[in-house]
Parts: structure tokens; C-alpha cells; sequence
């Protein structure tokens, strides 16, 4: 696998979507950083349940919901958002989710799905407190996901003659903003904001903040990034804002109502003098 080389300027990014071979099995770098997302997700998970005095192993049945909602979510987003002319002709082609196609618009959907269905089996969980915990788990799982993405040469950005642009030697020679990085960086700051609102609460922030937060800030970032990515739905092509923003801009929204309507922002954050 060629790594990241210097050239002409600009950095080439040549490296093989193929992590290494066993045998009859290739395991792909999407594929192990998916997965190690699911397994740091599920250790945080616990130990913010552990924090709430939680059973643990409710997170055991959470993992699989949450599992099924990010690749289902994820896949139809994929396929309503940004290619429903192609799989109304090949409804065949839904299934084959190898063949690439995922979108996290659509699982974000599916997981906000998926916290409503799991938080109704317990009488003393809330959406908001489920979602408050969640969302920092998702927030970190995206940086895994979107280097992923960077892994495959996939979800380009725009061509750019900034110093840092990539050619992604598997699409063409052209330098373009290395958006997947872009969007995982954006992830680590907003894993980070999370987990410091979350501590500033002694591990109990007012129900509802966290999952606001998480809205707000990670889809504004991902609508003013949208701008250096290569659009991905060819009929949208012509729009003023591209797909991936539109999907953008309910969620912004939300989040912002969440802040303003229903947190509870009186509870008091512990100093640092008297937190544990």
C-alpha cells in the first residue's frame, strides 16, 4: 500500500481500499474502522450507563439497534437521498450494500429511530436522556467512518489549489479538498465539546443538552462543508445548496429548538474545584 507521498505540490493518496490479505479473506480499512467504531462506541456507552447506575447490559441490546439503524438508515438514505431514478430500475441493486452506497443523513434518521424504539421499552428512560448518550458515541464513530471513507477514495471533495489538497489517485490527478478529513476532524471537535458539557455536569447534564448540541454543531459544520464536496446526487447538480445540505438544515433547526424549547440550561455546571 503506497501511503500519503509528497508530489508536485500536492499529496497523493494512492492507498488500497484492501487492509491486508488471509488467506480467502480481504479485510478492507472500511470495514475494520466501522467496526472499531461499534466497539469504542459500545465502551463508552457503557460507561456512561455505569455513570447513570444503569445495567450494563441494556448497552448489549442498544448495540444492536443501533447496528441495524445505521446500516439500514444509512443504505435507504443512500438510495431516497441521492439515487432513487437508478433503484427504482434495479430495485435488486438495494440489498447489494457492498457494491458502496451509504448515507449519514439517513442514518442519522434511522438512529433517532431507533433511540425512540429502545428508550419506549423502559418506563424510567427518556428519548432526550437515551439520545444525550448517544450522540457522543456517534459523534466519535463519524471521524472513524469518514477516515474510512478517506481509506477508499470516496466522497471526494472539489478540485483546489490549496496547499493541502490530495490527489486521489483512484478517482483522477486532480488535487481536491480531502473532505473526509475535513468532516472527521469536525467529529473529534464535536466528540470533544460532548464529553467536556458532559463532565461539566458531573455526568448528568440537563436532559436533552448534549443531544442539541450534537445537532447544531455537527450539522453546521458538515452544511458550510458541504461546499468543498463533490455533489453526489447528479439531479441536484443545479441546486443553490447541494443535497447533503438540504438534509442539513432540519436537523440544524431542531437542534436549535431543543436549546431553546425543551433544555432545562438552569442547572448549574460543577466547578472544576468540586468534580471528582
Amino acid at each position: 500500500m503506497n501511503l500519503l507521498l509528497l508530489a508536485n505540490d500536492y499529496f497523493t493518496w494512492s492507498a488500497d481500499p484492501i487492509a491486508f490479505s488471509l488467506g480467502p479473506l480481504e479485510p478492507r480499512w472500511y470495514g475494520i474502522l466501522f467496526a472499531c467504531s461499534f466497539l469504542v462506541g459500545f465502551w463508552l456507552t457503557r460507561k456512561m450507563f455505569i455513570h447513570a447506575k444503569r445495567d450494563p447490559e441494556e448497552v448489549d441490546q442498544l448495540l444492536t439497534y443501533m447496528l441495524i439503524a445505521t446500516v439500514v438508515g444509512a443504505r435507504l438514505g443512500h438510495v431516497l437521498f441521492y439515487d432513487p431514478g437508478f433503484y427504482l430500475r434495479y430495485p435488486s441493486e438495494i440489498l447489494k450494500i457492498w457494491h458502496g452506497g451509504l448515507a449519514s443523513h439517513g442514518a442519522a434518521i434511522g438512529i433517532i429511530i431507533a433511540m425512540y424504539l429502545f428508550a419506549k421499552k423502559f418506563r424510567d428512560m427518556s428519548f432526550l436522556w437515551l439520545a444525550d448518550r448517544v450522540v457522543v458515541v456517534v459523534a466519535i464513530a463519524g471521524a472513524f467512518i469518514r477516515t474510512g471513507n478517506f481509506m477508499n477514495s470516496e466522497i471526494v471533495g472539489e478540485p483546489t489549489e490549496m496547499a493541502w489538497g490530495v490527489i486521489f489517485t483512484r478517482v483522477d490527478m486532480i488535487p481536491r479538498h480531502p473532505t473526509q478529513l475535513y468532516e472527521a476532524l469536525l467529529c473529534i471537535v464535536v466528540f470533544g465539546i460532548l464529553w467536556k458539557v458532559y463532565h461539566s455536569y458531573r455526568k448528568s447534564p440537563p436532559e436533552g443538552s448534549l443531544f442539541a448540541l450534537f445537532l447544531t454543531t455537527l450539522f453546521t459544520g458538515r452544511f458550510f462543508l458541504e461546499f468543498t464536496k463533490m455533489e453526489q446526487a447528479a439531479f441536484a447538480a443545479d441546486w443553490v445548496f447541494n443535497m447533503g445540505q438540504w438534509l442539513s438544515i432540519p436537523l440544524i433547526v431542531i437542534g436549535i429548538w431543543l436549546m431553546i424549547k425543551k433544555v432545562e440550561w438552569s442547572q448549574t455546571p460543577v466547578a472544576e474545584s468540586q468534580k471528582n
